[in-house]
């Protein structure tokens, strides 16, 4: 089983989330860091841990970056970190792999189940680094409200004015540790 490191500056978290019932708000973090256990001859074996930077959020807009560091949702003061560690992976067939864990968001800890894939392992050439890496693709959806996070629960267009479901992108880049 190889050590995998998340290499920062080509990973990211994405968000998404309707907001007044008529358009998606989206969203990126940066700031992610963490390993990644694996060989892709055993996928069932992967083992994750990561974490995310929240003061990293944008979304385009400021005022609604400051609300999103606020009490409100991810209260970056108290929660600096979003943390998942997987407790379970299953292949599921060609390198697609279902990764179940323990996220922390919001200072709340909730199983979370994330469709993966994986890419490579590549040797990269010596000109951009010569590392050996490997790719990861994640789709989760969470309830923000299993979190603690019930702001924006007015009645708006049928709806809420926050929905409560949030639908989370990861693409993430490792470099084998050496």
């Amino acid at each position: 089983m190889s050590r995998w490191v998340i290499d920062s500056d080509h990973s990211i978290a994405a968000f998404s989330i309707k907001y007044l019932m008529l358009a998606n708000i989206r969203g990126i973090m940066s700031g992610m860091t963490g390993a990644i256990s694996f060989d892709p001859a055993d996928p069932g074996g992967l083992s994750v841990q990561a974490e995310i930077d929240v003061s990293t959020v944008q979304t385009g807009v400021k005022k609604r970056d400051e609300h999103l560091l606020a009490p409100d949702f991810l209260d970056a003061a108290r929660h600096p970190k979003i943390v998942f560690k997987s407790t379970k992976a299953e292949p599921l067939g060609g390198n697609r792999i279902r990764v179940t864990g323990e996220l922390t968001l919001h200072g709340v800890t909730r199983p979370v189940t994330v469709w993966s894939e994986y890419s490579g392992p590549v040797k990269l050439p010596e000109s951009i680094g010569g590392e050996t890496s490997l790719g990861f693709t994640g789709a989760a959806v969470i309830n923000r409200e299993d979190f603690g996070m019930t702001w924006g629960n007015l009645p708006v267009n049928g709806g809420l004015m926050a929905a409560k479901e949030v639908s989370i992108t990861l693409d993430i880049e490792t470099d084998m540790e050496s």
